[in-house]
C-alpha cells in the first residue's frame, strides 16, 4: 500500500507452472466476461487447467486452510460498516471491540469485496447476500469524498471522510478497484455491475500523471498537491497499472508499462526482480492478475519471479536462523517470512528480507507465507501451521495476530484487513482459483495485458 512505499520510500519499507511444451497449444481464451462494451482481446496462455495450483495438499492440510480462511472472512463480515459498507483497517486479533475504531482502509475494502466472491464459492454466503453486501458497499462509494475518482487511504467508516490526513491514494484505490471488479463478474447482480461499471470508468488515470508522459504518482493530499514519489519501480503497482492502461474512459499510454525499473536481485540461488524486500509487493497485483505462464515483451514471468522472490526470502531467514549471535534462531524453513507489518513494540514496519531491511529482531510475519500460499504451497502452509503450533496464542478469532515474536513470546495486538484479505484471496487461488478466475474476466484488464505483450513465456524465459 502507498503508507508503506512511501516508508521505504522516506526510510528505507511452489506452485508448478504449467508445462512449457503446452505453450505452443491452441490459446486459452480465458476471458471470456463481458461487463462492459468494451470486447476482450484474449491472451494467449499455456492450454492449462485453470485455477488449481496442482500442489497436492493432504486432508490436514486442507482442514488447516478450511479453518484460517474462515477465520480471515470472518474479519470482513465482522468489521465492514453495516451502514456503509466500509471494511476497517485494523481490529483485536481476539475479535474483542476496540471503541472507538472507526478507521476503514479501502484496499481492506477491496479485499472484503473480494472475499465476497470466496464466500459464495465456498457456500459461506448465499449469492443474494453477498450481492447485497457488495451493493451496499457500491451505493456508498458512489458518492463517497473522492478526487478525480480516486479515494482517500483511509477514511471514517461510518461517513467516508477522510481519516488521519491521509493521501489519495493510486495503489490503495487501484486494489478498492480490482475488489470491485472482482465482484462485478462474480456475483452477476445488474445492480453491482452498473455501480462497478461506474466506479470504474470515473477514475481519471492521467490525471494521477500530474504531467508524466508514463508514471504514475504514488498519491495527492489537497494540502501539498500531488506526492514526489512516482511508480517508478518494480513493486505491487503492476495492477494499478493495468486498470489505468484498460481504462475505457481515462486509460494512460501502454508505454507506461515500459517506464519502470526491474532491478534484479540475486539470492539463495535465485535471480528475480524487486524494488525492496517486504514480500507484500510480490503478492498483492497476484491476487488478481493470473499471470501464471505469461510473460510480457522484457521476458519476464511474474508469477515464477514472485516464487523466487519468496523462496530466497525463506532461504535467507532459515541461514540467519544458524546465526551464531542466537539473535534470530527460531528462524528456519518452517519459521520464516518478513513483510510490512505492525511490530511488538507498537510500530509498524516496513521489513523484509533480503536483503534485510527494517529492524528485524526475530519476528514473523504471518501474512508472508499466508500471501504467498498461491505461490509456494508447501513452504507456505508449513510455516503458517509452525507458527500456529509454536504459538497458538497469536491465533485468534481472525486468524494471526499481525506479527509474532517466537523468541520473545510476544504478539502484537491487531488484525490488519490488508493482512487478513491477502491471506484470504492467496488461499483461494491456491485451492480453486476462485478470484482469479473471477478478476480475469474482465475485459480491461485482458484488453491492457495485450497491448503491453504479454504473451506464453518461451522455455528461455522459463
Amino acid at each position: 500500500m502507498s503508507f508503506v512505499w512511501m516508508l521505504v520510500v522516506a526510510g528505507l519499507h511452489a506452485a508448478p507452472l504449467p508445462d512449457p511444451a503446452q505453450t505452443a497449444d491452441a490459446l486459452d481464451k480465458l476471458f471470456d466476461g463481458r461487463a462492459s462494451s468494451s470486447a476482450a482481446v484474449p491472451v494467449a496462455r499455456p492450454n492449462s487447467k485453470r485455477g488449481k495450483s496442482g500442489a497436492a495438499l493432504s486432508n490436514e492440510d486442507l482442514k488447516f486452510l478450511d479453518d484460517l480462511s474462515k477465520r480471515n472472512f470472518r474479519f470482513f463480515r465482522e468489521k465492514t460498516d453495516p451502514k456503509t459498507g466500509l471494511v476497517l483497517d485494523r481490529a483485536p486479533f481476539d475479535g474483542s471491540d476496540k471503541k472507538g475504531e472507526k478507521v476503514a482502509s479501502i484496499a481492506s475494502t477491496g479485499f472484503g469485496l473480494s472475499g465476497l466472491c470466496v464466500a459464495v464459492e465456498r457456500g459461506w454466503l448465499s449469492k443474494k447476500q453477498a450481492a447485497a453486501q457488495a451493493k451496499k458497499t457500491l451505493e456508498f462509494l458512489s458518492n463517497a469524498p473522492q478526487e478525480h475518482g480516486w479515494f482517500y487511504h483511509f477514511m471514517d467508516s461510518g461517513t467516508g471522510k477522510r481519516a488521519w490526513s491521509s493521501e489519495v491514494s493510486s495503489i490503495d484505490t487501484a486494489l478498492l478497484l480490482a475488489g470491485v471488479l472482482t465482484a462485478r463478474q462474480c456475483l452477476d447482480d445488474p445492480d453491482v455491475k452498473k455501480l462497478a461499471t461506474k466506479l470504474y470508468e470515473r477514475v481519471d488515470f492521467p490525471w494521477m500523471l500530474n504531467g508524466s508522459p508514463n508514471l504514475l504518482s504514488m498519491g495527492w493530499t489537497p494540502e501539498k498537491g500531488f506526492i514526489d514519489a512516482r511508480w517508478d519501480t518494480y513493486s505491487e503497482h503492476m495492477i494499478l497499472d493495468l486498470l489505468a492502461i484498460g481504462s475505457p474512459t481515462h486509460p494512460i499510454p501502454p508505454s507506461e508499462w515500459d517506464a519502470w525499473a526491474r532491478p534484479e536481485v540475486l539470492a539463495g540461488g535465485r535471480k528475480y526482480i524487486a524494488g525492496v524486500s517486504p514480500l507484500f509487493i510480490h503478492q498483492y497485483s497476484q491476487a488478481f492478475i493470473d499471470f501464471r505462464g505469461l510473460c510480457d515483451r522484457h521476458g519476464i514471468d511474474y508469477f515464477q519471479n514472485s516464487v523466487d522472490a519468496t523462496m530466497a526470502q525463506r532461504a535467507f531467514m532459515s541461514a540467519l536462523g544458524k546465526n551464531p549471535s542466537g539473535k534470530y534462531s527460531d528462524y528456519s524453513d518452517e519459521m520464516w517470512g518478513l513483510t510490512a507489518s505492525d511490530s511488538c513494540d507498537g510500530s509498524y514496519q516496513a521489513w523484509g528480507a533480503p536483503p534485510m531491511e527494517g529492524p528485524i529482531d526475530g519476528s514473523v510475519v504471518p501474512s508472508a507465507p499466508g500471501g504467498s500460499l498461491m505461490f509456494t504451497p508447501r513452504e507456505s502452509i508449513d510455516a503458517l501451521k509452525a507458527m500456529k503450533k509454536k504459538m497458538p496464542k497469536a491465533y485468534g478469532r481472525y486468524g494471526f495476530s499481525d506479527a509474532l515474536n517466537p523468541k520473545t513470546g510476544c504478539v502484537t495486538k491487531d488484525s490488519l484487513g490488508i493482512d487478513q484479505g491477502i491471506t484470504l484471496l492467496s488461499e483461494a487461488n491456491l485451492r480453486g482459483g476462485e478470484v482469479w478466475t473471477q478478476f480475469m474476466k474482465n475485459p480491461e484488464i485482458t484488453n491492457a495485458m495485450s497491448s503491453v505483450g504479454f504473451k506464453p513465456c518461451s522455455r528461455s524465459a522459463q
